[in-house]
């Protein structure tokens, strides 16, 4: 029984991390391109 719980909080743990993560990811993922292009304006100048 102590398994089971343990096994739901798991999951429940790992879905609260995940849907927190998400924003933090979107925004790196956002400034790296906005870094990237810039860099590869900068080359070419």
């Amino acid at each position: 029984m102590f398994r089971a719980l343990a096994d739901v909080l798991r999951q429940i743990g790992g879905a609260v991390a995940t849907v927190v993560t998400l924003p933090f990811r979107a925004v790196a993922r956002l400034l790296g391109g906005v870094s990237g292009s810039g860099r590869r304006g900068a080359r070419h100048v």
